[in-house]
Order: structure tokens, then C-alpha cells, then sequence
């Protein structure tokens, strides 16, 4: 029997079981995108599969709309694979095991796939059905979208025909996304050659702190560990004399990190003056921070007497000094609509490497001159230090236009089906409709969604009944489109 069978919408939550049986992670989405194609072909629908996996399928207008405008709804076939300490599921072979708890579709012990699963079950609930009003479907569904958007560079618009199109990526009911931030991905390459020195090896790390998606918690000004380390280093650059040794901070670009560890060989002598000063700056970001990171915390370890290789006195000075002079954090609010980082850039990793150090960066922008400025920037940090900028990738931004049309309908539909005015934002972050604004210019954008918690985590559900007002307003937006 099928869990979500008593469900409504019951054809939505019937595709969304279905899926939710196809192992579908990033990297791994042949079996979904077959899945999509038989679907096709059962229904005698026209379809593309490309070369990467992705799948358009497309119906033609129902009666009286046979020569509208197509409209293209969207969403993308992979899912973040995440599951709890101790659980025995397999992503590559097995399919999720789902329930249904107050009000929620969960999964058990795993991530639940719902970003971006609701979205293609609400595509697929569409073509399939014969008593919805709509006209010609353009249906998009997109693969790895959750590590590079590989899917969406790879999709080609030419086999599309429309000018409007729905993305079903949004996760609060009520919220209808009108545009996102570009990015940049790129990394400074500082060298340093290696000596011996004897010491006393010290190891001194922050960490704690709350961290946080660069695309979403950037303006709430959280510690970064590493320009933290960074600033430590200089201070203590004026009371004491040490050899930098190696320095680590962060796990991913897009992430503010939450610890740096360096490791200094500093003469047994000013291990006490290392250790105070360690402590007079942990009282100063507690003071400047006011309580906002109430988990930070400063170790330093005293390893003991060695002899080490060391950084050369003139590369310790170029990383202390590049880590320093170089911006991170938030950069600019928007001036079209207020509360939205505008643009800004993360530090998000610093890792020694074998004859560099290597610091990288996200950067983001509503505008592709402002990142072209803070790419910029990094540069001439770079050349001060005598390091190389590296730029690893770049995904364009998705401009928020007052004039859309489909911003205007969703909106009056909204309040129409519902009784109060959804909220018309633009996010920080990256979405896949950034690359198809790019590939089409003039192409009318929203994104929409029920509502979800906890996504990417192994406790992620989705709310049922929002998934049913949402659906509901879908098949009213369609309708409407005539």
C-alpha cells in the first residue's frame, strides 16, 4: 500500500512517492531522468532527454488554449543525501523510506528529497492530468542542481518555446522569488618556501562560532574564524617573534566558517605571551560581538619543544597580511528592495597546501559589475602579496524586474485565492533561474513553493497542507494564463 496514497493533492503526493522510490542523488540522476522519459512515453508526449540527463516534456494546450503562450514549469531531479549517525540507508540502491507525522511527510532517518521532488511531482501531475486547464507545458526537469547547477548550464533553450516560467525551488508558502545574486567562485594562491627552526610548537584555534550559508545569513555579520586568525596573527606579529607552521580554516566556499587552527613555532620563552595575548583578544570579540556568538571559543595548545619546517619569515608576513587587507562579509544592501544583500563575499576556506596557502572565496552580486569589482579587489590583494587569483567558476545573477508580468499575476492570484499580499522577495543566493535569464534574455521568472523545514538535513518535511494551497494555486495560475 502506498504511504501518501490518503494524501491530497493525490496525484502530487502519488508522483512524489514515486520518485521518492528512485535513488537520486547529485551525480546520480540516469535513473530519475529515465524515469521521467517512460513517463513520457506512456502518455504519448513529446520529449527530450539531452546528453547530461536532462528532460523537457511537452503538452500540448488544453481546449480553448491551444494557442496561448507555452509556459515552462520547472524544477530539478536531484537531491541532497544526508541521513542520521547510525543509519544503515543506501542512497545508490535504496529508495526512501517515508511516513507521514502531524501534519508532514517525513522520511525516516533521511534526507526527505522534497527540494526539488514536490516540484517535478507537481510538474508531472500537470502533464498527466485531463481536467486541468492550461495552456501548452513546457516541462523542465534539470539534474545536480545542488553542486554546480551542472544541469541548468548544460540546458539548451533553444528547444524551448517559452517566454514565462514558473520554478517550483522556493520553500515558504506565500514567498514569490523575483530574482537571486550572481557568483563568483575563485581562490588566492599565496607561495611560501619551508626552513627548520627549533621552538616550542603552539596550536591556536577559534572555533564555535555560528557560521552559516553565505547566500542567506551573510547580513547577520557572524564571526568568520579565518579573518578572526588572521587578526589574531597581526596582533600578536607586534608582541612576539614566531614561525607560522600551517594554517587551516573551513570546510566549503559558501559557508562562513566556524573554525581556523594555526599552528606557530614560537622560542619557549614567549609561550606565556602567546597564550595572553590569546586571551586579551578572546575578551574583545566577546565584547564587540555582544553575546551573537555565545559558542565562541579560543584554545591555544602547547605541544612542546620540536624542531619543524616553518614557513619563510617573508611568506608568514604575505599570509598574515593578505588574510587581513582582504574583504569579507557583507558588502551592500539593495537600493530596489530593502532588507536584500546586494552583494558580498565569504572567505569560506584557508588550507595550507604544499607550497601555498590557499584561500578561497564565494563571492555574490544582484549585479555582474559588482562582482566583477569584488573579483576586482581579490586581485589587487593578490598582487600586493605577490599571490595568484584563481577563478574556479561563475554563475550569472537572475535581476529583479519590477514590470514582470508574472510577478503582477502571482501576486493578485495570491491575495485573490488566499486574503493577504504575498511577500515579493530576491534571494542571495544562487538559482538555476540566473542561468536561464542568461540564456534567455527577456524570459519572465518566478519561483514558488510550499512550505518546508529543515532541508538538506535528515529531519527536512514537508508540510502537507501547504503543498495543497500550493498546488491549488498553481492550477488557478495556469488557468489564468490564457
Amino acid at each position: 500500500m502506498a504511504v501518501l496514497e490518503n494524501l491530497e493533492p493525490k496525484k502530487v503526493f502519488q508522483f512524489f512517492e514515486e520518485i521518492s522510490a528512485i535513488p537520486r542523488g547529485t551525480f546520480d540522476t540516469k535513473r530519475i531522468s529515465d524515469y521521467c522519459v517512460e513517463f513520457a512515453k506512456a502518455r504519448n508526449l513529446e520529449y527530450i532527454q539531452d546528453e547530461v540527463n536532462n528532460v523537457i516534456i511537452k503538452k500540448a494546450g488544453t481546449a480553448g488554449y491551444e494557442n496561448s503562450e507555452p509556459v515552462i514549469i520547472q524544477g530539478h531531479l536531484d537531491m541532497v543525501c544526508e541521513k542520521r549517525p547510525g543509519s544503515t540507508h543506501d542512497f545508490k540502491e535504496d529508495g526512501l523510506d517515508l511516513f507521514v507525522e502531524d501534519g508532514f511527510v517525513k522520511a525516516k532517518d533521511t534526507t526527505l528529497g522534497a527540494d526539488n521532488g514536490i516540484a517535478v511531482a507537481m510538474a508531472l501531475a500537470v502533464l498527466d492530468s485531463d481536467d486541468i486547464a492550461h495552456p501548452p507545458i513546457e516541462a523542465v526537469f534539470t539534474i545536480d542542481e545542488e553542486t554546480g547547477m551542472a544541469g541548468a548550464i548544460a540546458l539548451d533553450f533553444n528547444n524551448l518555446a517559452g517566454k514565462k516560467l514558473i520554478n517550483v525551488d522556493s520553500e515558504v508558502e506565500g514567498i514569490l522569488t523575483t530574482g537571486c545574486a550572481g557568483g563568483i567562485n575563485c581562490e588566492a594562491r599565496i607561495p611560501y618556501h619551508t626552513e627548520k627552526k627549533e621552538g616550542t610548537e603552539v596550536s591556536i584555534r577559534v572555533h564555535g562560532l555560528l557560521g552559516g550559508h553565505s547566500g542567506m545569513e551573510i547580513d547577520k555579520q557572524r564571526g568568520n574564524a579565518n579573518k578572526m586568525i588572521g587578526r589574531l596573527l597581526d596582533v600578536l606579529a607586534k608582541e612576539v617573534k614566531f614561525h607560522m607552521v600551517s594554517i587551516n580554516g573551513g570546510t566549503k566556499d559558501n559557508v562562513i566558517t566556524q573554525s581556523c587552527e594555526v599552528v606557530l613555532l614560537v622560542d619557549d620563552a614567549d609561550v606565556e605571551a602567546v597564550k595572553k595575548c590569546a586571551a586579551q583578544m578572546l575578551e574583545i570579540w566577546k565584547m564587540e560581538f555582544v553575546g551573537e556568538e555565545p559558542t565562541m571559543e579560543l584554545d591555544v595548545e602547547v605541544k612542546g619543544h620540536t624542531t619543524m619546517e616553518v614557513f619563510d619569515d617573508e611568506a608568514a608576513d604575505r599570509v598574515i597580511t593578505y588574510i587581513v587587507i582582504s574583504p569579507n562579509g557583507l558588502v551592500e544592501f539593495s537600493r530596489s528592495l530593502k532588507g536584500l544583500v546586494e552583494t558580498s563575499l565569504n572567505m569560506g576556506v584557508v588550507s595550507t597546501e604544499e607550497d601555498h596557502v590557499k584561500v578561497r572565496y564565494q563571492m555574490r552580486s544582484s549585479f555582474e559589475s559588482k562582482k566583477k569589482e569584488m573579483l576586482s579587489e581579490i586581485e589587487r590583494c593578490c598582487k600586493a602579496v605577490g599571490a595568484e587569483t584563481v577563478v574556479n567558476g561563475e554563475y550569472p545573477s537572475w535581476q529583479y524586474d519590477p514590470d514582470s508580468k508574472l510577478q503582477k499575476l502571482f501576486s493578485e492570484v495570491y491575495e485573490e485565492l488566499f486574503g493577504e499580499k504575498p511577500v515579493v522577495f530576491a534571494t542571495h543566493g544562487g538559482l538555476e533561474c540566473g542561468f536561464f535569464m542568461d540564456k534567455c534574455p527577456g524570459l519572465d521568472c518566478i519561483s514558488v513553493g510550499p512550505n518546508m523545514a529543515d532541508v538538506h538535513s535528515f529531519n527536512e518535511k514537508l508540510d502537507i497542507a501547504s503543498t495543497e494551497r500550493t498546488w491549488k494555486y498553481l492550477k488557478t495560475i495556469l488557468e489564468r494564463l490564457k
